[in-house]
């Protein structure tokens, strides 16, 4: 008998969904079988990207996604419109790089008008490599955008060149500049942390999102690279991330972390915070409460999963709201446990982290 992989969190099933009893109806909360409400939507864009870091996707002989499956804006925005009916009040614009779409700013002014479950705004965010955002960012946060996250992996301009395969470092802390120049807040920056590569530099980054009123997000490297290279053995663990952070500072935990990704601490007492995203060593799939759409109108229940949900025919058939409601249903259903990275059969996603969208 193969051994069930036992998840931090895992969440037990309900016994009502257990037997089989789904009486959802549009406008009721996106609840899977496991009682999680779903409340986060990420939208990718584009698999395209400026960049072409070594975790993520290959330097060349990429496969995009063809034109004619993208999302239309129009398309977009009714998918999302149906997600905030039913509960969703949060919508992240992904990528590959989010900025490279064309109408980007027109997608954030459509989407930060969508009334929310309370009928308020839902709070529009984004996670971008920042390349383009100073000549972008004025126009995105009058059209509603609310929030940014920013990777930044190296300060190292030499290291920079090597992970992305791209000199295109001065840009992105440009683009950081410009978001801190903003008043967007939180303002968040994000780093995969990797041994042997920029494992030194932790100190560093974190110091560096301090001086930009940001806060520093470490990231565990995960298996969703499109190569399928990804070693375990050279992650750099949340645990190594901590001991590192507190030779220099003093880490409070900061409780209440709900369904964030992001455990946090206090650093030397606060208020200024750094956080970490351990997917592999210590996963928060038991309060994972978001959906992923890709850039093909595939919609996705967790970032490691192998089923995805097409909404393409729906889209472009005749099919009603309704019934795009229920496919979203469908998907939040069938959402399992947890991502089971640390069972030995473990299957990594076919598609590269570019396609699925961040």
């Amino acid at each position: 008998m193969s051994a069930i992989p036992v998840m931090i969190g895992m969440p037990r099933p309900r016994a009502s969904d257990a037997e089989g009893a789904a009486s959802d109806l549009p406008g009721d909360p996106l609840v899977d079988t496991y009682g999680r409400v779903h409340r986060d939507l990420r939208i990718s864009l584009t698999d395209r990207c400026s960049l072409r870091c070594t975790y993520c996707m290959p330097e060349q002989g990429n496969e995009w996604l063809a034109r004619s499956s993208i999302l239309t804006l129009d398309e977009i925005v009714r998918i999302a419109s149906v997600a905030a009916a039913s509960g969703v009040t949060t919508f992240r614009l992904t990528g590959g790089e989010p900025l490279l779409r064309a109408d980007i700013v027109e997608v954030v002014r459509r989407l930060s008008r969508i009334p929310g479950p309370d009928g308020r705004p839902v709070e529009l965010a984004m996670t971008t490599n920042g390349i383009r955002l100073p000549e972008l960012l004025p126009g995105l946060v009058e059209a509603g955008l609310r929030r940014l996250n920013i990777s930044i992996d190296t300060l190292r301009r030499d290291r920079f060149h090597v992970l992305t395969r791209r000199d295109r470092l001065d840009d992105v802390l440009a683009g950081i500049a410009a978001a801190a120049a903003s008043g967007l807040r939180p303002l968040k920056l994000n780093a995969v942390a990797m041994r042997g590569v920029n494992d030194d530099e932790l100190t560093d980054l974190a110091q560096f999102a301090l001086d930009h009123d940001a806060e520093l997000r470490f990231i565990e490297q995960m298996p969703l690279d499109a190569g399928h290279t990804w070693d375990r053995a050279r992650m750099v663990t949340r645990d190594e991330i901590l001991d590192a952070l507190a030779q220099r500072w003093m880490l409070t935990p900061v409780p209440e972390r709900g369904g964030a990704p992001a455990e946090r601490w206090m650093i030397d007492g606060g208020p200024r915070t750094v956080g970490v995203i351990a997917s592999v060593t210590a996963p928060f799939c038991g309060d994972c409460d978001r959906l992923r759409l890709t850039a093909d109108g595939q919609l996705r229940n967790c970032l490691f999963s192998t089923t995805e949900y097409d909404l393409l025919p729906l889209l472009r058939g005749q099919a009603g709201d309704a019934e795009i409601d229920g496919m979203l249903r469908s998907c939040v259903r069938g959402k399992l446990p947890g991502h089971a990275i640390n069972d030995p059969g473990f299957l990594q996603p076919a598609r590269g982290m570019n396609a699925i969208g961040g």
